[in-house]
C-alpha cells in the first residue's frame, strides 16, 4: 500500500467536452457541468482526456478547459489535464502551459500509433514529467495506445518524483498487486466496470466515465471501501452494472455518455466531432435498452430519459482544426 499522499482526488470524472450542434465547445455547459459533478461528490476532474475527445480539440481549447475548470472548481476538486501527445515535444508544451492556468496535475498518456519501445517510453515520461513540478499519472490503455507499460519501466518510472500513481485501463489485476507491493505509486481503475475489484486490492480511486451520469455512486463505492463497508460498496457496484454497461459497450465511451447526459437534460447536444459519429438506430436501442434496467441511482430515472436520436447523429467538424499529430 502506498504511503504518498495524494494530491489528486479519489473520485475523478473523466469529463466529457460539451459541444453545441455545430461541435464548438459549449463553455456554458462545461461549467454547469462540472458544478454538478463536483456538487455530487466528485472531488477531481480530468479534463481533454479521451472522453474530452482531445484528439479534436485545439490546443488553446484545452488550455482553457483546464482555466475554466479551476475557475468552476474554486478548491472544491483538483483539475487534473489529460491532453497529452504522441510527441514529447508537443506534450512538454501543453502541460507547461496547463500548470501555468492552474492545473494541479498532469495525466500522461502512453505515446498511441507510433508505438515507442520501452526505452522511448519511460524517456517520454521522464522527459515530460521534468517540465512541470506538478503531480504526474501515467495511463496505461493499450487497447486504444497499441502498447502497454510494462511492468519493468512501470517499477523504473515510479522512480521519478512527480511520478506519482497510475489510471490502469489494462486490467491485469496480478501486475497491480505486484507494483502497489513494489513501489509507492498510488493506482486508479480506468476501467468503470471494475471500479470496485480495482480499490477492493489497494487502489486509492478511480477516472471514471461513467461517472459523468453518476458520480454520487461512485462517491458511495470509495467513502464504502474507505470504512471497509464492502456491502455498501457492493451493493452501489451492482446498481451501477447496467448504467455502466449502456456507457461503455455498444459505441465508444464519449459518443453514449453525451448521449445519455443529453437524454436526461444535463447537457444541451450531444454533438461529438468527427470522425466520432452519434449512435445508429439498433445502436441508440441497445444504450436505451440497458439505461431502462437502471434503478436506485440519483440523478438518473430512466422514465425521465428523452433520448433525440436525430441531434446524436453524425459527427461535427469544428471550424479550427485539432493540433494533435
Amino acid at each position: 500500500m502506498s504511503t504518498l499522499e495524494n494530491p489528486f482526488g479519489q473520485v475523478l470524472v473523466a469529463l466529457v467536452t460539451p459541444f453545441t450542434a455545430d461541435g464548438e465547445v459549449h463553455w456554458g455547459d462545461v461549467e454547469k457541468h462540472i458544478d454538478s459533478l463536483i456538487s455530487q461528490g466528485a472531488d477531481g476532474i480530468v479534463v481533454t482526456g479521451t472522453t474530452g475527445e482531445t484528439s479534436t480539440l485545439t490546443d488553446p481549447e484545452k488550455v482553457r478547459l483546464v482555466e475554466v475548470a479551476k475557475s468552476v472548481a474554486a478548491g472544491r476538486a483538483k483539475i487534473i489535464t489529460g491532453g497529452g501527445s504522441n510527441e514529447t515535444a508537443h506534450a512538454i508544451e501543453l502541460y507547461k502551459h496547463s500548470e501555468k492556468v492552474g492545473a494541479d496535475g498532469i495525466m500522461i498518456v502512453t505515446p498511441y500509433y507510433n508505438k515507442p519501445t520501452q526505452a522511448g517510453i519511460l524517456t517520454h515520461f521522464r522527459m515530460v514529467a521534468d517540465a512541470t513540478d506538478l503531480p504526474v499519472i501515467l495511463y496505461d490503455i493499450p487497447g486504444r495506445t497499441g502498447v502497454e507499460i510494462k511492468y519493468e519501466t512501470i517499477l523504473r518510472a515510479a522512480k521519478h518524483p512527480n511520478i506519482m500513481a497510475i489510471k490502469d485501463a489494462k486490467g491485469d489485476f496480478s501486475e497491480v498487486s505486484r507494483v502497489l507491493n513494489q513501489t509507492d505509486l498510488l493506482y486508479f481503475s480506468g476501467d468503470d466496470s471494475n471500479a470496485l475489484p480495482h480499490l477492493s486490492i489497494g487502489a486509492v480511486g478511480l477516472i471514471g466515465v461513467t461517472a459523468n451520469i453518476a458520480p454520487a455512486s461512485y462517491r458511495t463505492i470509495v467513502d464504502a471501501v474507505n470504512r471497509n463497508d464492502l456491502h455498501t460498496a457492493t451493493e452501489a457496484h451492482r446498481a451501477l452494472e447496467p448504467l455502466v454497461r449502456a456507457t461503455m459497450t455498444h459505441v465508444p465511451g464519449t459518443v453514449a455518455a453525451k448521449y445519455i447526459l443529453h437524454g436526461l437534460g444535463r447537457i444541451s447536444s450531444p454533438r461529438v466531432r468527427l470522425p466520432l459519429v452519434g449512435p445508429e438506430e439498433h445502436e441508440a436501442a441497445l444504450i436505451e435498452d440497458e439505461l431502462a434496467l437502471v434503478t436506485g441511482i440519483a440523478g438518473v430515472d430512466p422514465s425521465r430519459f428523452r433520448p433525440d436520436r436525430n441531434a446524436a447523429a453524425g459527427g461535427a467538424l469544428p471550424k479550427v482544426a485539432g493540433t494533435t499529430r
